[in-house]
Order: structure tokens, then sequence, then C-alpha cells
């Protein structure tokens, strides 16, 4: 018997949950939103942080840089261990730890501090994606989308009012007020997952070692799981060039607006998060497969409507209300995908959601960062119809791949 047999054999199997409370969802969702936000809250606050420690605006780049960098790792490293160990204590530890690690940056007296801070901030923040795939667990399979829908609704407007709210209580009290304001969130989150949140015994008795080895044999494993993971990753490459060089193109000609423009272009992806619980009631009752297919043909749709804005001459505010409804189409579609492809994929093994997860959020951050890299260049040689059209081209890759059977 080979290795991989004898270590899948190791998997235990998964009883079918009963109907999840819609308080425990709230939580799910409230837990998965204030976690996540850490990771956005000192974007906004960069501008008084290289005032505060005096420090070229290059080195005080890196607090976001390691935090995302903290995030990824931990997606890749960390959120494995919810197969391994009772995803009740790994929520409540990690918990524990991002308060800490707020506090720790609130305390700051250099800059080397804050980003030893940001770097942990950044790994235990993933506990957001410990309370995904454990709602899914939690949820019936007959409602489960729903769920997954509903968690990831207050995940996506954790990322979406972390920024806005974070540059307001800074300017009103301070930078240092932020990060504390955080770790009090994180403490009742803490508070309410203790007596909340039931025992999760273990779903796999794979060491450390084996969770990390089995990533492989997933991948290799379930065509579906290397399907959705592509389709996301490409999709993610055109959210973050859209979004990495949004606020360049409006600063530039004919537009001549600041920050806060494309701010405001941001709160569009309060569409999106709307759309997660109805994207995954669809996926619950029409399949993930046909949801995924929709998010991506919205998002080549409407892509390619904000390219077509580039070849025709228009008004500032024609052009300006096309990107406006283009960027609530992408968005939702973007989210509507993501949704679909995450049912899909904790459908396939139930012992092994915490690394299904981790796979497709590794391939959705790796499209993050390449989107971002190639966006850049784009934009500097060849203006904001070379962004849209390598957007609207990795769209259309990925609505190709994904009507693919």
């Amino acid at each position: 018997m080979s290795v991989i047999q004898t270590t899948h054999q190791r998997e235990l199997v998964t009883e079918e949950p009963r109907a999840l409370p819609a308080s425990l969802t709230t939580f799910f969702a409230a837990g998965a939103g204030f976690s996540v936000a850490t990771i956005y809250y000192s974007q906004p606050l960069l501008g008084m942080l290289t005032e505060a420690f005096q420090v070229p605006a290059q080195h005080i780049g890196w607090i976001p840089s390691l935090t995302q960098l903290g995030y990824a790792l931990g997606i890749l490293f960390l959120a494995p261990l919810g197969d391994r160990y009772n995803r009740r204590a790994i929520i409540l530890v990690k918990a524990g730890l991002l308060m800490l690690a707020l506090l720790g940056a609130a305390m700051a007296n250099n800059l080397n501090g804050l980003l030893v801070a940001s770097l942990f901030i950044g790994l235990m923040a993933t506990m957001a994606q410990d309370i995904v795939p454990t709602a899914a667990t939690l949820a019936p399979e007959a409602s489960r989308g729903k769920v997954v829908g509903t968690v990831m609704t207050g995940l996506l407007l954790g990322i979406l009012l972390s920024r806005v709210m974070s540059g307001v209580i800074a300017d009103w009290f301070g930078w240092r007020s932020m990060f504390v304001l955080a770790a009090l969130s994180l403490l009742g989150i803490w508070l309410v997952a203790w007596r909340a949140l039931p025992n999760l015994p273990a779903a796999s008795t794979l060491s450390y070692t084996q969770l990390l080895g089995s990533l492989l044999r997933l991948w290799q494993q379930y065509g579906a799981l290397r399907q959705a993971s592509l389709v996301q990753c490409l999709l993610s490459m055109g959210f973050s060039a859209f979004w990495s060089t949004l606020a360049v193109m409006l600063h530039g000609e004919p537009f001549h607006m600041g920050s806060s423009a494309a701010g405001l272009f941001g709160l569009a992806g309060a569409a999106g998060a709307l759309m997660a619980p109805i994207a995954g009631r669809q996926a619950d009752r029409i399949g993930p497969v046909r949801v995924a297919l929709i998010g991506a043909t919205l998002v080549a749709i409407f892509f390619l409507m904000m390219m077509g804005m580039t070849w025709v001459e228009v008004s500032v505010t024609t052009h300006l209300v096309v990107l406006a409804i283009g960027t609530i189409g992408f968005d939702m579609g973007v989210q509507v995908s993501l949704i679909a492809n995450q049912t899909l994929v904790y459908s396939l093994e139930p012992a092994a959601r915490s690394r299904l997860n981790a796979i497709l959020l590794v391939m959705v951050f790796i499209g993050m960062t390449l989107g971002s890299l190639i966006a850049n260049q784009m934009l500097a040689h060849f203006g904001w119809g070379g962004v849209m059209g390598f957007a609207t081209t990795v769209a259309v890759i990925a609505l190709m791949l994904r009507m693919k059977k």
C-alpha cells in the first residue's frame, strides 16, 4: 500500500451536522470581519506613521507588506492545522495572540517594533480562514452555501470598512488608538468564542508534516479544486490590477482626483459583500459550478465594458459613471465566483476543508500579487487601456476555464 493511500485512510469521517443557529452564523460573520480587518487598519495610517517615526515613506511601506506576507504565510502554514486540531482551540489561541499583536503595535516606539507586530498581525489574522471552514463544517450540506455566503459577507465588510474606520478614528484620536480599539474588538470575539463555540474534534490524525505534504495530494487528486483555484487566481489578477492602479489613473488626466475618490469607488465593494449570501443560496439551489460560471461571466462583461470606454472619446462624467457601474459589476462577479468556488471545494473532502481552503486562498493571493505587479507595468507603458486590456484578458481566460467540463 502506498504512503498516499495510508495517510489518506487516516482522514476521519465526519457526520452530517444539524442546522446551524442564526446567532452562531452571525458570530462567525463578525469574527471573520473583525479579524481580517486587522490586516488593513495600517494602510490609511502610513502618512501619520511617516511623521511619527521620522522615516522615509518607502520604509513605512514595509508595514502593510509584512502584514500581507504574514497573512500569506499563515494561510499556507497555519490554516491546515484546522484539520488536525480542535478548531475551537485554534480560534481562541489565534484571537488571543492577535489581540496581543495589536497591543504590541499600539505600544511600538520605533519602526522595527511596529514591523514585527505587523508580521504577527498578519499571521494571526488568518483566524478568519479558520472561521470560514468551521462554519462550513457545522452547517448541513443543504444550507452550506448560504452559511458560507453569510460568513463571507462579514469578512468582505471587514475588508471594505476597515480602511474607512481606521482613517476616521486615527484623525480624531491618533494612530495608536486604532490598534487599541482593534485589540478590544478581538477581546470581544475571544469572549464570545469561549462561550459559544462548540468543541470541534480533529478531522484528521495526520502529523503536521503529513498535513503539508497532503496539500500536493489534494491538488493532484481533485480536478475540481485545480479548476476552481485557477479560475479564482485569474479573476483575482484582474481584481488586483484594477484596484492597484485606480488611484493613480484618477489622479492623472483628465480626472485630477485625489485619493479620496478612489476610496469612494471602494464603497462599490459593498455590492459584492451583499451578494455573498445570495450567491451562497444559489450555490445550494442550482449548484456551485453554475454560480461560479455566472460570477466569471459578470467579471468578463464588466471589464470588457470598461475597456471599451478607453477606445472612445466621452465626457469625464460619462467615463466616471461607466467606471462606477463597471466597478460594482466586476466586484460582484468576483465575490459571487469566490463564494461558489469555496462552497465547491468544501464539498470535496470534509476532513480536509482547512487545507482545501488554504490551497484556494494561496492561489487567490498569488493572483492578487501578480495582478498588481503586471498592472503597474501595463499602466506605465500602455496607460489605463493597457490595464483594462490585461484585466479583460485574464477574466475571459477564467471564464473559458470555468466553462471547461
